[in-house]
């Protein structure tokens, strides 16, 4: 993959169950906005405690990015008692660069949760997305709560993470079980050592309150917004809080937040199966796959055949750490993201056939944004914390991580047992979850693109067809194709139907099919 490609592939995908699942905040409005006499939140309304939030002047600063602004936005750490104390958020953007009239700033979120928006915007959004957006709408990100610059959460040093990811998350007997325990465990613990200020106050409901606070900052009466993956939940929450405020919004890689998290989990054990049967029907038609040329079905059993071989007897790889199951799978869930990695995967794949396990650490590193030097970013400790604040635990204990594991295996024979023993880290969160599954109509909001992609592994193609059949005024989009995400992706159908709502604020027709 070339670097963008990469950028965009760790930025946007890390949603794989229990590691970066992301589910809904729900609750009530502690500080509910001003309504208008059709009962909608006023755009410019502020409640009497937020109004110096509201109020602020951003101080833009050269980011050392060529053609990029940087900021610091103040928001309430705890919106219930904004006079308790702030919280820091790192903002950036590229002002638009013409021809024609700005229409105003243009918001964008990758996902994760705990992808980095200032990251994707400098790295891709501002440089990469379609001229005639960046040529009328200011691009503008901002790091979510807990995530990369904004406070960000922090749970274990670089060491310590090398021994998270590579725990066993397949357990043959209780010593392993209680071995996995013990790592979330230890997880969840230093995150609340290291993060404990922050850790109860980084829910997807408290990032859609800071949107609103910079929307408003930014002179804007309704936010323009394009989320994806993670980003698309981040997007409805924002509009069932503030309907009478959304502007154009894209919703792309859509998540389902009426689901639970043994649900979500499931789906998506289910999306990363249909991703590999489409890579592994490619591979089989090459006389070089490392999977044989047989069928699909042979190609799973194969690659599960090797997992539990390297489950046995780990692969060298060049360095220190040498390639398990666990890091094993991660390297080939995070090739399912994007077709265009499926060469490398193959690569990767056949040096692991060879005995090196260097191709499939390194994909392994990329989804988990682990640097050369052995540190990390803060990615996997802001997801747990996103996550699991966001929805209750999937499971009390591993007892019912076990009891669920058929079920899993049932939605992939090949990634199943892994990915239903990965689902057990919100189990000894040490902050109480504060979201519930719930459906999300936004009654009054002006029009929402929803975008689903027939073939996406992290955001099955059903959950973009559930949220746009909730939201009161979403309008569903549909890339039938492969990957995570459907926008930039190289459908010009999609494109220009996402393009052609964002200059003109008029969607596609509810249900249009792109290829």
């Amino acid at each position: 993959m070339d670097s963008r490609r990469l950028l965009r592939t760790s930025a946007t995908a890390l949603a794989a169950a229990g590691l970066i699942l992301s589910g809904c905040s729900g609750g009530s409005d502690a500080a509910a906005p001003r309504t208008t006499a059709q009962g909608q939140p006023a755009p410019s309304a502020a409640p009497e405690a937020l109004k110096k939030f509201y109020a602020q002047k951003l101080k833009w600063r050269d980011c050392g990015v060529e053609g990029f602004q940087c900021a610091t936005l103040k928001a309430p750490l705890d919106y219930a008692k904004p006079e308790a104390g702030e919280i820091e958020l790192a903002v950036s953007r590229v002002r638009a660069t013409g021809p024609g009239k700005r229409i105003g700033s243009l918001l964008v979120n990758p996902g994760g949760p705990g992808g980095s928006a200032v990251g994707y915007l400098q790295g891709y959004a501002g440089i990469g997305y379609p001229a005639p957006v960046r040529a009328r709408y200011d691009m503008v990100a901002v790091d979510p709560r807990g995530v990369a610059r904004s406070e960000p959460v922090e749970c274990l040093t670089g060491p310590g993470m090398d021994a998270y990811t590579q725990i066993d998350q397949t357990p043959d007997d209780a010593a392993e079980t209680d071995a996995l325990g013990a790592a979330f465990k230890e997880f969840a613990d230093g995150c609340a050592k290291r993060s404990g200020k922050v850790l109860p106050h980084v829910s997807t409901v408290e990032t859609a309150r800071d949107m609103d606070v910079l929307r408003a900052v930014l002179g804007d009466e309704r936010l323009n917004y394009v989320g994806a993956s993670y980003g698309t939940f981040l997007g409805a929450t924002y509009a069932e809080l503030f309907p009478g405020r959304v502007g154009r919004l894209v919703l792309d890689g859509a998540m389902d937040p009426s689901l639970s998290a043994i649900d979500l989990n499931r789906d998506q054990t289910a999306g990363f199966e249909t991703a590999f049967r489409a890579f592994a029907a490619d591979c089989v038609a090459k006389a070089d796959c490392p999977l044989g040329t047989g069928s699909v079905p042979a190609a799973g059993e194969a690659l599960k055949k090797f997992f539990r071989a390297v489950d046995a007897e780990p692969l060298p790889t060049g360095e220190r750490r040498k390639l398990g199951e666990s890091l094993a799978t991660t390297g080939v869930i995070a090739a399912m993201y994007d077709e265009g990695a499926w060469p490398q995967l193959r690569e990767a794949l056949t040096q692991a056939k060879g005995g090196r396990g260097a191709g499939l650490l390194a994909l392994a590193d990329s989804y988990y944004e682990r640097e050369p030097d052995g540190e990390y970013a803060n990615l996997m400790a802001a997801n747990a914390a996103v996550n699991c604040l966001d929805l209750p635990a999937a499971y009390r204990g591993p007892a019912d991580a076990a009891k669920a594991v058929p079920s899993f295996e049932k939605a992939s024979p090949v990634f199943g047992a892994g990915l239903a023993w990965a689902a057990l880290n919100c189990t000894y969160w040490p902050s109480p979850a504060t979201g519930r599954p719930h459906r999300i109509t936004a009654e009054g909001a002006a029009p929402i693109l929803v975008v689903g992609t027939t073939r996406d592994p992290a955001t099955p193609y059903k959950w973009a067809e559930s949220l746009a059949g909730q939201l009161s005024s979403g309008t569903l989009l549909t890339y039938e194709g492969d990957g995570h995400t459907a926008y930039g992706r190289g459908s010009d159908c999609v494109d220009t139907a996402i393009n052609t709502y964002l200059l003109e604020g008029t969607p596609p027709t509810d249900g249009k099919r792109c290829s």
